[in-house]
């Protein structure tokens, strides 16, 4: 135990063996649960916090990080700091990765940055301390020792970490009862689903591995003399005394006193590489399913239904696709071990092997869809003929009331038998005359119909503002691109009897339009082309 005060970060391992922050806020809300105690339920929802992290949950008896879709797994710990090293200022160290954005260092580099930058040294060299970078606070920009590319870093002020005082334990989890911690683990459910859930977990545990190893880039450390280094401080100046200096002992920073965990990596030890995101699959998060005993499955099973239940995710029976029997409600995956473990009527199966991509298919394969002409075509967004007004456009959709009746116009809000309340400028339209759409038959002031579509995308269709009922052809604001279809002699899973239609839509990057966010200013089009699948059935055709 030590008595001091200190800031909170919590932190997750990544797959990389690399302990990273959580933001101050996310801290600042985990311990808050922390502080409400078992009452709350064990588990922090961080997307209660933060939209980002909306898939992941903390189970805090395991001190684990669940994420919801693909059930990964990663040790989550509550670290102390000093509260005169940067998380207790506020301050945030980030470097500029390979897309442009900013990603903040591990906490202990990003301390004993800061502590340098403090004593208003102009650089510190992070060798000393295993990272082959030199930081040039000039320059604001990383240098790489081995390849000497330079990256650009950057200080800011964020919220502050919270503050703790008193008795700090060296390792933290979320207290267990007296009788929990006296009393002998309880011997295994033998109930079907529990034995399932057993036999997973040691399954995943038999093809574990070892412990994680350091980065390999902490390894072969050139010499000193191997990298261009910025100027040595003058003769006045004083040698760093902080951690990973070039001059001067070696000491140990201030925020080094409270004791640390495990060791941490800067974010970009690989030239080019962004920090993990904290639900990237990996070994780490395979293993540690086999960590979690019912109760913690049962726990992440609750917290997890609250999530979907705020979600509004619907609870309703799943069809056997089958046809053998019907089964209970259930989710997928690692969603239905963690419900079966919690109690829950959860059928689970075996499922089939996922089929990304049919067996590559030759030209000499490829064969045009009955039915259609082509086998492809371009999509562009369709305008309304050029000359033609609103009025023109709008003119076969409606049909003219002479006598209104004594409602409401939906989009004015004034009288059908009133002139429109709206008050832009239609000279060629009639503030007075009313129509009535074709196929729906609701009514409007043709003058409110003219201001609605002049708003819209003008591509000569209209939608009823009540029944969303659409006339003529609507587009959005797709950019210009190409779709190929066509046959291929493979079929797809729950379809053995008919061949597979292929969709490739392609869209290359281009300039933004008048009905783009950007207008003039160019787009990337990532991801394509896109394939896209559908049997070649009654159904398929119809999709």
């Amino acid at each position: 135990m030590l008595l001091a005060s200190a800031v909170v970060v919590w932190e997750w391992l990544n797959e990389h063996g690399r302990w990273r922050p959580y933001s101050p806020a996310v801290s600042h809300h985990i311990e808050a649960v922390v502080r409400a105690g078992p009452r709350a339920g064990g588990s922090v929802v961080l997307g209660q916090v933060d939209s980002r992290l909306a898939p992941y949950i903390i189970d805090l008896q395991s001190m684990n990080q669940f994420r919801q879709d693909t059930g990964t797994l990663r040790p989550v710990r509550r670290n102390y700091y000093d509260p005169s090293s940067a998380p207790g200022k506020g301050v945030v160290w980030e470097w500029e990765n390979d897309n442009g954005s900013w990603t903040p260092y591990d906490m202990e580099v990003g301390i004993t940055i800061q502590h340098a930058y403090e004593k208003q040294h102009p650089w510190i060299d992070l060798t000393s301390i295993g990272f082959s970078y030199v930081i040039d606070f000039s320059t604001m920009g990383q240098i790489n020792r081995q390849t000497q590319r330079q990256r650009r870093v950057r200080r800011r002020l964020d919220l502050i970490y919270p503050m703790v005082t008193g008795t700090l334990p060296k390792a933290q989890s979320w207290p267990a009862s007296p009788a929990s911690a006296a009393s002998p683990a309880a011997p295994p459910c033998s109930c079907p689903q529990c034995v399932l859930v057993m036999s997973i977990k040691a399954a995943v545990a038999d093809g574990g591995t070892g412990p994680l190893q350091p980065p390999a880039a902490r390894k072969n450390m050139p010499p000193p003399g191997a990298v261009k280094l910025p100027p040595q401080p003058g003769p006045g100046a004083k040698p760093l005394d902080s951690t990973g200096t070039v001059r001067g002992p070696v000491k140990t920073v201030p925020s080094q006193a409270i004791r640390r965990q495990a060791s941490s990596t800067p974010a970009g030890v690989t030239a080019g590489s962004p920090a993990s995101p904290p639900g990237t699959n990996g070994k780490t998060g395979r293993v540690a399913l086999a960590t979690l005993n019912r109760t913690n499955l049962q726990r992440l099973a609750i917290a997890q239904s609250r999530v979907l239940i705020a979600s509004g995710v619907p609870t309703v029976p799943v069809k056997n696709l089958n046809g053998s029997s019907p089964v209970n409600p259930a989710l997928a995956g690692i969603t239905g071990i963690l419900m079966s473990a919690a109690g829950l009527p959860v059928c689970l199966t075996r499922p089939p092997k996922l089929v990304l991509h049919p067996p590559p298919v030759s030209k000499s394969e490829i064969k045009s869809i009955p039915g259609v002409s082509n086998t492809s075509r371009k999509t562009t967004k369709k305008q309304a003929k050029k000359g033609k007004t609103p009025e023109e456009v709008l003119k076969k959709y409606l049909q003219k009331v002479r006598h209104p009746p004594d409602e409401d116009c939906t989009i004015c809000m004034e009288r059908l038998t009133a002139p429109s309340g709206y008050k832009g400028l239609q000279p060629t339209v009639k503030p007075d005359l009313v129509g009535k759409l074709s196929r729906c038959g609701h009514i409007y002031h043709i003058y409110c119909l003219v201001a609605m579509y002049n708003n819209g995308n003008k591509d000569g269709s209209l939608q009823c503002p009540t029944c969303k009922t659409i006339y003529g052809v609507k587009t959005g604001t797709q950019p210009p691109g190409k779709m190929e279809y066509h046959l291929i002699p493979h079929s797809l899973p729950g379809h053995p009897d008919c061949k597979t239609i292929r969709i490739i839509y392609s869209i290359p990057p281009g300039i933004q339009g008048p009905e783009h966010p950007n207008p003039g200013k160019s787009f990337s089009a990532r991801g394509f082309p896109r394939h896209c699948y559908l049997p070649d059935s009654e159904k398929g055709r119809k999709g």
